[in-house]
């Protein structure tokens, strides 16, 4: 049997964010786990401000669901 898969909405998005900023060695901060994607923003956004740095590796974790194709 197939499946489709597709995000689950009913699952709660969660976002990391760690500054790669650097020629030598990246900058290495991160902003720990955060749910929702604008606080993503605003934490890269204020790391920005406060060091230069414009360079973020993102990562964000999601809910799945599995359907029957057809």
């Amino acid at each position: 049997m197939e499946y489709l898969t597709r995000q689950d909405p009913t699952g709660e998005l969660t976002w990391y964010v760690e500054c790669v900023f650097g020629d030598e060695k990246n900058c290495g901060a991160a902003s720990g786990s955060m749910t929702g994607e604008m606080p993503a923003i605003r934490w890269m956004s204020n790391h920005t401000a406060a060091t230069g740095h414009n360079r973020y590796r993102r990562i964000f974790t999601d809910y799945a669901i599995t359907e029957p194709k057809g």
